[in-house]
C-alpha cells in the first residue's frame, strides 16, 4: 500500500535530495495523516460519548491534535521547499525543524487538557457504558495507527526526515494510548472503580511523552550535532583514496536542513609534491563526494614534510606519548624549528569532548615526557576538538 502511495503521486520519488520530491514525500504523509486522524476523531468521538470514556473522548481529541499537527507539517514542507535567496542563502530547509516545535507544542497542550479531563473524571466519576461496537472501532483504530507508524517510518527513513519519524512514533505511542482506553472499557465490566480517568492520566502522559521527545531531538539539531557517523567514514574513504592526501583533519559538517550539508576538512598532503596536481586532485574530491554524498565540502591543503628524518622521528614520538596519555588523543599539523640550544615540535592535538583530561594536563604530560628524552625537545601545542563525533 505505501509503495503503491509513493508510486503513485510522487513522481521521481527516487530524487529524495531534490526539495521539490521532499515536499512531496511531506505532502503525502500529511494529506494522508489529516484523513485518517479525522476519521478517528469522529468515531472515536461518537463511542466516547456512547460509553461515557473521558479515555475514549481524550484519545478522540489526541487523534484531532494529530491531524492539526499533519495540517502544520504539511505547510513546513512547503516552506522548506523553497529555494535560496538574498536573505537563506543556504536555503530554508530548517523550517523542518521549527515546524517539528510547533508541532510538539500542539501535542504538549493536548496532552495538559487530557489529563485536565482525566483527573476530573476521577474526582466526579461516571459509570461506563460497556459496548461491543465501541470495542471494535478501537481494535480497529489500533489496526489503522499501526499502519500510519509503518507509512511514515517508511517514508521519512527514505527522506532522512525527522519530522516523519517524530509522527511515527506519535502513531506508535497513540496505539499504547488506544490500548489502555480498551482496558479502561474491558475493565468496565468488573469495577465501578475510576478506572476511566486513571487510564485518561496514563493517555495524557504517552502524549507528554511525545511531545519532549520531538522537542529534545529538535533541539539538539537546532543548537548542532555531530554529523552522521556513517557519512564521517565516507566522506574519510573517498578523501583517503587518493594517493596525494596522506591525512585528514579538522573536519566540520554543518546541517542547513535535510539534503543541505555543508563542510570543510583539512587534507594533510607532501610539501614536496605538484601543487598544481594537488589542486586538481582537490577539486575533483569536492566534486565526488558532492555527487555521491550530497555534501558541499571545501577542503583546505596542509603540506607536511615526508622527507626528513628528524620530523618522522619527532611524529614517531609524539604519537608514543600521546597514546600513552590517552588513546583517543589524535594530532596534525606537526612540524619542526630546530635552534642551536632546543628544537621546537610545534603541532596541534585534537581532544575528544568525553576526553577526562583538561588541555593543561595533557601539556603538562607532553612537557615531562619530553623532559625526559635525551635530545632537549619543547613543545608548542594548539588544542583542537572533534566536531564529528569521531575521532580524525
Amino acid at each position: 500500500m505505501t509503495e503503491w502511495l509513493i508510486h503513485r503521486f510522487i513522481p521521481d520519488y527516487e530524487q529524495t535530495e531534490d526539495p521539490k520530491v521532499r515536499q512531496r514525500y511531506g505532502t503525502l504523509s500529511s494529506l494522508t495523516g489529516i484523513a485518517c486522524n479525522l476519521v478517528l476523531f469522529f468515531v472515536k468521538l461518537v463511542m466516547g460519548m456512547l460509553s461515557n470514556s473521558i479515555a475514549i473522548t481524550s484519545d478522540a481529541f489526541n487523534n484531532l491534535s494529530d491531524s492539526a499537527s499533519c495540517i502544520v507539517t504539511l505547510f513546513g514542507y512547503k516552506l522548506a521547499a523553497k529555494p535560496a535567496d538574498k536573505d537563506h542563502p543556504f536555503g530554508h530547509g530548517r523550517m523542518e525543524y521549527l515546524t517539528s516545535l510547533v508541532l510538539a507544542a500542539v501535542i504538549l497542550f493536548v496532552g495538559f487538557e487530557l489529563l485536565s479531563g482525566s483527573v476530573d473524571k476521577i474526582i466526579h466519576p461516571q459509570p461506563v457504558h460497556f459496548s461491543l461496537a465501541v470495542l471494535l472501532s478501537l481494535l480497529a483504530s489500533i489496526g489503522l495507527k499501526l499502519w500510519m507508524c509503518g507509512f511514515n517510518r517508511k517514508l521519512g527513513n527514505r527522506i532522512q526526515s525527522g519530522v516523519m519519524l517524530a509522527t511515527a512514533q506519535d502513531s506508535l505511542n497513540d496505539v499504547a494510548a488506544t490500548f489502555a482506553t480498551v482496558i479502561s472499557l474491558l475493565l468496565s465490566l468488573v469495577t465501578d472503580l475510576p478506572v476511566d480517568g486513571v487510564m485518561g492520566i496514563i493517555v495524557s502522559l504517552f502524549v507528554f511523552v511525545c511531545g519532549y521527545g520531538i522537542i529534545k531531538d529538535t533541539v539538539n539539531q537546532l543548537l548542532g550535532q555531530p554529523a552522521d557517523p556513517q557519512l564521517v567514514r565516507n566522506i574519510r574513504q573517498v578523501m583517503l583514496s587518493r594517493p596525494q592526501i596522506l591525512g585528514i583533519h579538522d573536519m566540520i559538517i554543518h546541517s542547513y536542513g535535510p539534503g543541505n550539508l555543508i563542510g570543510s576538512a583539512h587534507a594533510e598532503v607532501s610539501s614536496s609534491g605538484d601543487l598544481l596536481q594537488i589542486h586538481d586532485t582537490i577539486d575533483e574530491i569536492e566534486k565526488q563526494i558532492y555527487e555521491q554524498l550530497h555534501v558541499m565540502m571545501t577542503i583546505h591543503m596542509d603540506p607536511i614534510e615526508t622527507d626528513s628524518p628528524q620530523v618522522a622521528e619527532g611524529r614517531q614520538l609524539i604519537t608514543r606519548i600521546l597514546g600513552q596519555i590517552d588513546p583517543s588523543l589524535t594530532f596534525h599539523d606537526f612540524r619542526i624549528v630546530s635552534g642551536p640550544t632546543h628544537t621546537n615540535l610545534i603541532f596541534d592535538v585534537v581532544v575528544p569532548f568525553d576526553c577526562p583530561l583538561s588541555f593543561d594536563q595533557i601539556r603538562r604530560q607532553v612537557e615531562e615526557q619530553l623532559a625526559a628524552q635525551p635530545e632537549t625537545w619543547y613543545a608548542v601545542i594548539t588544542f583542537d576538538r572533534d566536531y564529528t563525533g569521531a575521532a580524525e
